[in-house]
């Protein structure tokens, strides 16, 4: 197998059967889908059951024994675990997958790089067009453009390159990454000390990969994804106390976590 596509997942079955139709109509077909449940939901269960055969790719869900939680990353490092892609491509459970996604990340993905993919940022109008037909047809770029969408240029396919405008490195996105499953071996995973829903997660991946000297590869507009509208799901001391832990984290330089895949702090 040579992708896996990993969902961060969390109660929203609207969300997973549009994500998994846009993965279903997919230009390439060798990757499997794994659904990282940040939650034990009867629902979920039930909906794999009766759908399940619709799609043209395996699929493996995996969840939690009981929702404590935010415990995102603790939930991935189990997908990492039973993957069995050599890249490994992470999206979010309200973001859908352009045609040519999983094409890119298997043209675009080598040793020692991280590949940074970008979102199209849907308006709520048509979030609830889309969410209401529950059909993925508006997702095309005259859809988009004439929407109250934001980030627009984002939506623009480019097969063979990305259209940059400016040079200032953008961070890594969790809803939209790709990287060989070997470099996340190497950092032990994800750090599961973050426990609350806001920034920090994926840029301490990012610094840590960037540590151990993996380097930046933007697939902006090859790797397209177009995020659902929603209210954010955090607070600013969510924000703030994320950043605190970052802050520390990248002060000690220990590229290695010591809460992730394989090494546990109680260990010590």
């Amino acid at each position: 197998m040579k992708i896996s596509v990993i969902i961060s997942y969390y109660k929203n079955i609207d969300n997973l059967s549009l994500i998994l139709k846009a993965l279903n109509k997919q230009s390439v077909s060798d990757f499997e889908v794994i659904i990282s449940e940040d939650d034990n939901s009867e629902e979920t269960f039930l909906f794999l059951e009766k759908n399940r055969s619709k799609y043209s790719f395996p699929i493996i869900h995996l969840h939690q024994d009981e929702d404590l939680g935010f415990r995102k990353n603790k939930m991935l490092n189990k997908s990492i675990k039973k993957s069995t892609g050599e890249t490994l491509v992470f999206i979010d459970g309200d973001c859908l997958p352009h045609k040519h996604f999983v094409k890119a990340y298997i043209k675009s993905s080598e040793d020692n790089f991280m590949l940074k993919g970008r979102r199209v940022m849907l308006g709520e109008k048509i979030t609830n067009k889309i969410l209401k037909h529950k059909k993925i047809k508006h997702l095309n770029l005259i859809s988009v453009l004439f929407s109250d969408s934001d980030k627009k240029k984002e939506a623009i396919y480019s097969p063979y390159y990305s259209l940059v405008i400016t040079k200032k490195n953008k961070g890594l996105l969790g809803c939209n990454f790709g990287i060989k499953k070997k470099h996340l071996l190497e950092i032990n995973g994800f750090d599961e000390d973050y426990v609350r829903a806001a920034v920090g997660e994926d840029t301490d991946l990012e610094w840590r990969l960037k540590g151990i000297g993996v380097k930046t590869k933007l697939v902006k507009n090859m790797a397209i994804v177009y995020h659902l509208f929603h209210k954010k799901g955090y607070s600013m001391e969510d924000v703030n106390f994320n950043r605190e832990v970052l802050k520390n984290k990248i002060s000690e330089k220990k590229y290695f976590c010591l809460n992730g895949l394989v090494l546990k702090k109680n260990q010590f």
